[in-house]
Protein backbone atom coordinates (compact mmCIF):
# COMPACT_ATOMS: atom_id res chain seq x y z
CA UNK A 1 0.00 0.00 0.00
CA UNK A 2 1.58 3.34 -1.03
CA UNK A 3 2.58 5.57 1.88
CA UNK A 4 0.65 8.84 2.03
CA UNK A 5 3.63 11.20 2.13
CA UNK A 6 3.76 14.79 3.30
CA UNK A 7 6.07 16.37 0.70
CA UNK A 8 7.38 19.95 0.41
CA UNK A 9 6.11 20.69 -3.11
CA UNK A 10 4.57 19.27 -6.27
CA UNK A 11 7.97 18.54 -7.82
CA UNK A 12 8.75 16.26 -4.90
CA UNK A 13 5.38 14.56 -5.23
CA UNK A 14 6.04 13.99 -8.93
CA UNK A 15 9.46 12.53 -8.12
CA UNK A 16 7.99 10.06 -5.63
CA UNK A 17 5.36 9.06 -8.20
CA UNK A 18 8.13 8.53 -10.77
CA UNK A 19 10.14 6.47 -8.28
CA UNK A 20 7.18 4.23 -7.51
CA UNK A 21 6.51 3.72 -11.20
CA UNK A 22 10.15 2.89 -11.97
CA UNK A 23 10.48 0.63 -8.92
CA UNK A 24 7.27 -1.25 -9.67
CA UNK A 25 8.21 -1.80 -13.32
CA UNK A 26 11.95 -2.42 -13.06
CA UNK A 27 12.64 -3.74 -9.56
CA UNK A 28 9.61 -5.64 -8.29
CA UNK A 29 9.29 -8.11 -11.20
CA UNK A 30 12.87 -9.42 -10.90
CA UNK A 31 13.92 -8.98 -7.26
CA UNK A 32 12.94 -12.47 -6.08
CA UNK A 33 14.80 -14.20 -8.91
CA UNK A 34 18.04 -12.26 -8.40
CA UNK A 35 18.05 -12.51 -4.61
CA UNK A 36 17.43 -16.26 -4.66
CA UNK A 37 20.02 -16.97 -7.35
CA UNK A 38 22.43 -14.33 -5.98
CA UNK A 39 22.92 -12.87 -9.45
CA UNK A 40 23.81 -9.27 -10.25
CA UNK A 41 20.98 -7.17 -11.71
CA UNK A 42 22.64 -6.17 -14.98
CA UNK A 43 21.29 -2.91 -16.37
CA UNK A 44 19.17 -1.98 -13.35
CA UNK A 45 21.43 0.81 -12.10
CA UNK A 46 21.72 2.24 -15.61
CA UNK A 47 17.93 2.43 -15.75
CA UNK A 48 17.81 4.15 -12.37
CA UNK A 49 20.46 6.57 -13.59
CA UNK A 50 18.50 7.26 -16.76
CA UNK A 51 15.50 8.11 -14.58
CA UNK A 52 17.68 10.58 -12.64
CA UNK A 53 17.58 8.67 -9.35
CA UNK A 54 21.34 8.37 -8.75
CA UNK A 55 22.17 12.06 -8.22
CA UNK A 56 19.13 13.56 -6.55
CA UNK A 57 20.76 15.76 -3.90
CA UNK A 58 23.72 16.98 -5.93
CA UNK A 59 23.84 20.53 -7.38
CA UNK A 60 22.41 21.06 -10.84
CA UNK A 61 25.68 22.59 -12.09
CA UNK A 62 27.31 19.16 -11.82
CA UNK A 63 24.37 17.22 -13.25
CA UNK A 64 22.39 16.61 -10.07
CA UNK A 65 18.75 17.36 -9.32
CA UNK A 66 19.33 19.61 -6.25
CA UNK A 67 16.59 17.85 -4.31
CA UNK A 68 16.28 18.31 -0.52
CA UNK A 69 17.72 15.45 1.50
CA UNK A 70 14.32 14.68 3.00
CA UNK A 71 12.97 13.98 -0.49
CA UNK A 72 15.98 11.88 -1.50
CA UNK A 73 15.57 9.70 1.61
CA UNK A 74 11.92 9.07 0.79
CA UNK A 75 12.99 7.99 -2.70
CA UNK A 76 15.45 5.57 -1.06
CA UNK A 77 12.67 4.24 1.14
CA UNK A 78 10.48 3.58 -1.90
CA UNK A 79 13.33 1.73 -3.63
CA UNK A 80 14.09 -0.31 -0.50
CA UNK A 81 10.46 -1.36 -0.16
CA UNK A 82 10.90 -3.12 -3.52
CA UNK A 83 14.57 -4.13 -3.42
CA UNK A 84 16.83 -3.45 -0.45
CA UNK A 85 20.08 -4.46 -2.21
CA UNK A 86 19.53 -1.85 -4.88
CA UNK A 87 18.55 0.84 -2.39
CA UNK A 88 21.66 0.21 -0.28
CA UNK A 89 23.83 0.47 -3.39
CA UNK A 90 22.17 3.78 -4.33
CA UNK A 91 22.80 5.09 -0.81
CA UNK A 92 26.46 4.00 -0.99
CA UNK A 93 26.81 5.68 -4.39
CA UNK A 94 25.64 8.97 -2.88
CA UNK A 95 28.04 8.46 0.03
CA UNK A 96 30.88 7.87 -2.42
CA UNK A 97 30.22 11.11 -4.33
CA UNK A 98 30.10 13.27 -1.18
CA UNK A 99 33.89 13.64 -0.59
CA UNK A 100 34.69 14.93 -4.07
CA UNK A 101 31.67 17.23 -4.08
CA UNK A 102 32.45 18.68 -0.64
CA UNK A 103 36.25 18.63 -0.45
CA UNK A 104 37.42 18.39 -4.06
CA UNK A 105 38.95 21.25 -6.03
CA UNK A 106 37.05 22.91 -8.87
CA UNK A 107 39.42 21.27 -11.33
CA UNK A 108 38.76 17.82 -9.84
CA UNK A 109 35.01 18.39 -9.95
CA UNK A 110 35.13 19.48 -13.60
CA UNK A 111 37.24 16.45 -14.45
CA UNK A 112 35.35 13.70 -12.62
CA UNK A 113 32.19 14.79 -10.81
CA UNK A 114 29.95 15.29 -13.82
CA UNK A 115 30.66 11.73 -14.95
CA UNK A 116 30.10 10.39 -11.44
CA UNK A 117 26.68 12.03 -11.33
CA UNK A 118 25.68 11.34 -14.93
CA UNK A 119 23.73 8.20 -14.08
CA UNK A 120 26.13 6.13 -16.18
CA UNK A 121 28.43 5.38 -13.25
CA UNK A 122 28.02 3.77 -9.85
CA UNK A 123 30.40 4.39 -6.95
CA UNK A 124 31.61 2.45 -3.91
CA UNK A 125 32.90 3.51 -0.50
CA UNK A 126 36.11 1.91 0.72
CA UNK A 127 36.74 2.69 4.38
CA UNK A 128 36.59 -0.55 6.41
CA UNK A 129 39.43 -3.02 6.72
CA UNK A 130 39.61 -6.55 8.18
CA UNK A 131 40.89 -5.12 11.50
CA UNK A 132 39.33 -1.66 11.26
CA UNK A 133 35.56 -1.43 11.14
CA UNK A 134 34.08 1.13 13.49
CA UNK A 135 37.64 2.08 14.58
CA UNK A 136 38.52 3.93 11.38
CA UNK A 137 41.65 5.43 12.94
CA UNK A 138 43.16 1.91 12.93
CA UNK A 139 43.42 1.77 9.13
CA UNK A 140 46.54 0.08 7.73
CA UNK A 141 46.10 0.31 3.96
CA UNK A 142 48.90 2.76 3.04
CA UNK A 143 49.42 5.35 0.29
CA UNK A 144 53.07 6.41 -0.07
CA UNK A 145 53.91 9.60 -1.95
CA UNK A 146 56.54 9.18 -4.67
CA UNK A 147 57.62 11.20 -7.69
CA UNK A 148 55.11 9.33 -9.83
CA UNK A 149 52.15 9.85 -7.48
CA UNK A 150 50.95 7.66 -4.63
CA UNK A 151 51.76 3.95 -4.37
CA UNK A 152 48.96 2.12 -2.53
CA UNK A 153 49.35 -1.19 -0.75
CA UNK A 154 46.97 -3.00 1.56
CA UNK A 155 43.48 -4.42 1.75
CA UNK A 156 39.97 -3.08 2.31
CA UNK A 157 36.83 -5.00 3.21
CA UNK A 158 33.03 -4.89 3.13
CA UNK A 159 32.83 -2.92 -0.10
CA UNK A 160 29.31 -2.71 -1.47
CA UNK A 161 29.56 -3.05 -5.26
CA UNK A 162 33.16 -4.25 -4.95
CA UNK A 163 34.47 -5.33 -8.34
CA UNK A 164 31.46 -3.78 -10.09
CA UNK A 165 31.76 -0.08 -9.28
CA UNK A 166 33.12 2.50 -11.71
CA UNK A 167 34.99 4.37 -8.97
CA UNK A 168 35.99 3.88 -5.33
CA UNK A 169 36.32 6.51 -2.63
CA UNK A 170 39.30 5.10 -0.76
CA UNK A 171 40.66 6.02 2.66
CA UNK A 172 44.31 5.08 3.15
CA UNK A 173 47.09 5.90 5.56
CA UNK A 174 49.58 8.60 4.53
CA UNK A 175 50.99 9.29 8.02
CA UNK A 176 50.70 8.36 11.66
CA UNK A 177 47.69 8.49 13.98
CA UNK A 178 44.22 9.85 13.35
CA UNK A 179 45.69 12.77 11.37
CA UNK A 180 47.46 10.39 9.03
CA UNK A 181 44.56 9.16 6.90
CA UNK A 182 43.80 10.62 3.46
CA UNK A 183 41.05 10.27 0.87
CA UNK A 184 41.55 9.20 -2.75
CA UNK A 185 39.31 8.76 -5.79
CA UNK A 186 40.25 5.47 -7.44
CA UNK A 187 39.02 4.41 -10.91
CA UNK A 188 37.40 1.01 -11.14
CA UNK A 189 39.99 -0.22 -13.66
CA UNK A 190 42.98 0.85 -11.56
CA UNK A 191 46.06 -1.31 -12.30
CA UNK A 192 47.16 -3.12 -9.15
CA UNK A 193 43.63 -3.26 -7.75
CA UNK A 194 41.92 -6.64 -7.42
CA UNK A 195 38.94 -8.02 -5.54
CA UNK A 196 38.12 -11.10 -3.52
CA UNK A 197 35.12 -13.33 -4.10
CA UNK A 198 31.78 -11.88 -2.97
CA UNK A 199 30.90 -12.48 0.66
CA UNK A 200 28.26 -15.16 1.28
CA UNK A 201 25.80 -12.92 3.08
CA UNK A 202 22.60 -13.58 4.97
CA UNK A 203 20.79 -11.06 2.77
CA UNK A 204 21.34 -8.39 0.11
CA UNK A 205 22.68 -11.16 -2.10
CA UNK A 206 22.15 -9.59 -5.54
CA UNK A 207 24.76 -6.84 -5.13
CA UNK A 208 28.27 -8.07 -4.26
CA UNK A 209 30.15 -7.14 -1.10
CA UNK A 210 33.85 -7.87 -1.45
CA UNK A 211 37.34 -7.22 -0.17
CA UNK A 212 39.79 -5.18 -2.27
CA UNK A 213 43.54 -5.63 -2.57
CA UNK A 214 46.01 -2.93 -3.57
CA UNK A 215 49.35 -4.26 -4.77
CA UNK A 216 51.71 -1.40 -5.68
CA UNK A 217 48.81 0.45 -7.28
CA UNK A 218 50.16 3.80 -8.56
CA UNK A 219 47.67 6.66 -8.72
CA UNK A 220 48.32 10.23 -9.81
CA UNK A 221 48.77 12.78 -7.05
CA UNK A 222 45.68 14.65 -8.24
CA UNK A 223 43.60 11.68 -7.12
CA UNK A 224 44.02 12.94 -3.55
CA UNK A 225 40.72 14.49 -2.37
CA UNK A 226 41.16 17.26 0.19
CA UNK A 227 44.46 17.64 2.02
CA UNK A 228 46.75 14.91 3.25
CA UNK A 229 45.64 13.87 6.72
CA UNK A 230 42.08 15.11 6.21
CA UNK A 231 40.71 11.66 5.48
CA UNK A 232 38.90 10.91 8.72
CA UNK A 233 37.25 14.34 8.71
CA UNK A 234 36.04 13.62 5.18
CA UNK A 235 34.92 10.09 6.06
CA UNK A 236 32.96 11.15 9.13
CA UNK A 237 31.34 14.09 7.34
CA UNK A 238 29.90 11.64 4.83
CA UNK A 239 28.87 9.02 7.38
CA UNK A 240 26.13 11.13 8.96
CA UNK A 241 24.42 11.32 5.58
CA UNK A 242 25.09 7.63 4.99
CA UNK A 243 23.47 6.72 8.29
CA UNK A 244 20.33 8.55 7.25
CA UNK A 245 20.40 6.61 3.98
CA UNK A 246 20.46 3.33 5.88
CA UNK A 247 17.66 4.56 8.17
CA UNK A 248 15.50 5.21 5.12
CA UNK A 249 16.36 1.80 3.66
CA UNK A 250 15.42 0.15 6.96
CA UNK A 251 12.04 1.91 6.97
CA UNK A 252 11.44 0.76 3.41
CA UNK A 253 12.11 -2.86 4.39
CA UNK A 254 9.85 -2.52 7.44
CA UNK A 255 7.06 -0.94 5.39
CA UNK A 256 7.21 -3.77 2.85
CA UNK A 257 7.03 -6.36 5.65
CA UNK A 258 4.12 -4.53 7.26
CA UNK A 259 2.23 -4.39 3.96
CA UNK A 260 2.69 -8.10 3.35
CA UNK A 261 1.65 -8.97 6.90
CA UNK A 262 -1.49 -6.83 6.64
CA UNK A 263 -2.43 -8.32 3.29
CA UNK A 264 -2.03 -11.85 4.64
CA UNK A 265 -3.96 -11.06 7.83
CA UNK A 266 -6.85 -9.75 5.75
CA UNK A 267 -7.01 -12.93 3.68
CA UNK A 268 -6.23 -15.73 6.13
CA UNK A 269 -9.08 -16.99 8.29
CA UNK A 270 -9.17 -18.96 11.52
CA UNK A 271 -12.04 -19.83 13.84
CA UNK A 272 -14.47 -18.49 11.27
CA UNK A 273 -13.06 -14.97 10.77
CA UNK A 274 -10.08 -13.12 9.31
CA UNK A 275 -7.07 -13.34 11.57
CA UNK A 276 -6.73 -9.55 11.60
CA UNK A 277 -10.04 -9.46 13.50
CA UNK A 278 -8.50 -11.37 16.39
CA UNK A 279 -7.45 -8.78 18.95
CA UNK A 280 -4.09 -10.34 19.73
CA UNK A 281 -3.00 -10.17 16.10
CA UNK A 282 -4.62 -6.80 15.49
CA UNK A 283 -2.64 -5.28 18.36
CA UNK A 284 0.58 -6.79 16.99
CA UNK A 285 -0.05 -5.16 13.61
CA UNK A 286 -0.92 -1.87 15.31
CA UNK A 287 2.45 -1.89 17.07
CA UNK A 288 4.14 -2.56 13.72
CA UNK A 289 2.38 0.45 12.19
CA UNK A 290 3.49 2.64 15.10
CA UNK A 291 7.09 1.43 14.80
CA UNK A 292 7.28 2.19 11.07
CA UNK A 293 5.68 5.62 11.44
CA UNK A 294 7.96 6.55 14.35
CA UNK A 295 11.08 5.44 12.49
CA UNK A 296 10.10 7.43 9.42
CA UNK A 297 9.55 10.52 11.55
CA UNK A 298 13.03 10.27 13.10
CA UNK A 299 14.87 10.14 9.77
CA UNK A 300 12.76 12.96 8.34
CA UNK A 301 13.49 15.14 11.37
CA UNK A 302 17.25 14.61 10.93
CA UNK A 303 17.02 15.20 7.18
CA UNK A 304 15.15 18.47 7.63
CA UNK A 305 17.82 19.63 10.06
CA UNK A 306 20.45 18.78 7.45
CA UNK A 307 18.53 20.67 4.77
CA UNK A 308 18.26 23.70 7.07
CA UNK A 309 22.01 23.71 7.73
CA UNK A 310 21.59 22.76 11.39
CA UNK A 311 23.76 20.26 13.30
CA UNK A 312 22.28 16.82 12.78
CA UNK A 313 24.94 14.27 13.71
CA UNK A 314 23.21 13.17 16.89
CA UNK A 315 19.82 13.08 15.14
CA UNK A 316 21.33 10.96 12.33
CA UNK A 317 22.52 8.42 14.89
CA UNK A 318 19.12 8.46 16.59
CA UNK A 319 17.42 7.87 13.24
CA UNK A 320 19.76 5.05 12.30
CA UNK A 321 19.32 3.40 15.70
CA UNK A 322 15.53 3.76 15.88
CA UNK A 323 14.82 2.86 12.25
CA UNK A 324 17.02 -0.22 12.07
CA UNK A 325 15.87 -1.60 15.42
CA UNK A 326 12.29 -1.02 14.26
CA UNK A 327 12.99 -2.83 10.99
CA UNK A 328 14.32 -5.86 12.84
CA UNK A 329 11.29 -5.94 15.14
CA UNK A 330 8.71 -5.33 12.42
CA UNK A 331 10.12 -7.93 10.03
CA UNK A 332 10.34 -10.51 12.82
CA UNK A 333 6.73 -9.80 13.74
CA UNK A 334 5.72 -10.04 10.08
CA UNK A 335 7.08 -13.60 10.02
CA UNK A 336 5.05 -14.28 13.17
CA UNK A 337 1.86 -12.96 11.54
CA UNK A 338 2.29 -15.33 8.62
CA UNK A 339 3.10 -18.24 10.94
CA UNK A 340 4.67 -21.31 9.36
CA UNK A 341 4.55 -20.01 5.81
CA UNK A 342 6.35 -16.88 6.94
CA UNK A 343 9.36 -19.07 7.69
CA UNK A 344 9.44 -20.33 4.11
CA UNK A 345 10.75 -18.68 0.97
CA UNK A 346 7.31 -18.77 -0.58
CA UNK A 347 6.75 -15.34 1.00
CA UNK A 348 9.05 -12.33 1.05
CA UNK A 349 8.87 -11.66 4.78
CA UNK A 350 11.63 -14.15 5.60
CA UNK A 351 13.92 -12.23 3.22
CA UNK A 352 12.91 -8.93 4.76
CA UNK A 353 13.89 -10.25 8.17
CA UNK A 354 17.32 -11.30 6.90
CA UNK A 355 17.82 -7.97 5.15
CA UNK A 356 16.80 -5.95 8.19
CA UNK A 357 19.58 -7.49 10.30
CA UNK A 358 22.44 -5.91 8.37
CA UNK A 359 20.97 -2.44 8.77
CA UNK A 360 21.77 -2.69 12.50
CA UNK A 361 25.42 -3.33 11.62
CA UNK A 362 26.73 -1.27 8.70
CA UNK A 363 27.36 2.50 8.65
CA UNK A 364 28.29 2.04 12.30
CA UNK A 365 26.71 -0.63 14.48
CA UNK A 366 23.84 0.39 16.70
CA UNK A 367 26.18 0.15 19.66
CA UNK A 368 28.32 2.81 17.97
CA UNK A 369 25.21 4.93 17.40
CA UNK A 370 24.49 4.79 21.14
CA UNK A 371 28.08 5.88 21.77
CA UNK A 372 27.70 8.85 19.40
CA UNK A 373 24.41 9.86 21.04
CA UNK A 374 25.83 9.57 24.55
CA UNK A 375 28.92 11.60 23.66
CA UNK A 376 26.67 14.32 22.32
CA UNK A 377 25.14 14.63 25.77
CA UNK A 378 28.49 15.63 27.31
CA UNK A 379 28.89 18.71 25.10
CA UNK A 380 27.65 22.16 26.15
Amino acid sequence: MPVDRLLPNQDAADLIALTRDVADKILSPVVDEHERSETYPEGVFAQLGEAGLLSLTQPEEWGGAAQPFEVYLQVLEELAARWASVAVAVSVHSLSCHPLLTFGTEEQKRRWLTGMLSGDQIGAYSLSEPQAGSDAAALRCAATLTEGGYVINGSKSWITHGGRADFYTLFARTGEGSKGVSCFLIPGDQPGLSFGKPEEKMGLAAVPTTSAFYDNAVVDADRLVGAEGQGLQIAFSALDSGRLGIAAVAVGIAQAALDEACAYANERTSFGRKIIDHQGLGFLLADMVAAVASARATYLDAARRRDAGLPYSQQASVAKLVATDAAMKVTTDAVQVLGGVGYTRDYRVERYMREAKITQIFEGTNQIQRLVIARGLTKP
